[in-house]
C-alpha cells in the first residue's frame, strides 16, 4: 500500500503501534489516516474514537483497512468515527480511489478564506 501511494505522489508516514500513530497525527497534521484495526497494544478502534474525541484530530479523514471483514467490524468502524472501511485485500487503484474521495471530500468541507485586499 505505501508503494501505491508514494507512486501517485503522496508522502506516508507509518507508526507502528497506536500509540505511536496518535502522537504523529498531532505532530504531523496528516490530511489522512489510513487505519488497521489489529495493531499492537491498542486496536485501531480505539485509536479512531481516540482521535475523533480530540480537537486537533477530529476532523481527519479516516481510512479503516483492514482483514478484518465481518459486517460487525464495518459497522464498529463507522461508528466509532471512521470515514470508510476498506478490507484487505484491496487493488491498489481501489486504495487510491477511496483516498482520493476522502481528500476531495475534506477539501469541500473545508470553509473557504476571504481574500481582503487593500
Amino acid at each position: 500500500m505505501d508503494y501505491s501511494l508514494r507512486h501517485e505522489g503522496y508522502a506516508v508516514v507509518s507508526a507502528s503501534n497506536g500509540l505511536e500513530g496518535i502522537r504523529k497525527a498531532h505532530n504531523d497534521r496528516p490530511d489522512l489516516i489510513i487505519l488497521d484495526v489489529m495493531l499492537p497494544g491498542m486496536d485501531g478502534f480505539e485509536i479512531c474514537h481516540r482521535l475523533r474525541a480530540e480537537p486537533d484530530t477530529a476532523q481527519l479523514p479516516i481510512l479503516m483497512f483492514s482483514a478484518k471483514a465481518q459486517e460487525v467490524d464495518k459497522d464498529t468502524g463507522l461508528k466509532v468515527g471512521a470515514d470508510d472501511y476498506l478490507t484487505k485485500p484491496a487493488a491498489p487503484a481501489e486504495i487510491i480511489s477511496r483516498v482520493e474521495a476522502l481528500l476531495a471530500k475534506k477539501k469541500r468541507a473545508a470553509p473557504t478564506q476571504e481574500k481582503v485586499s487593500g
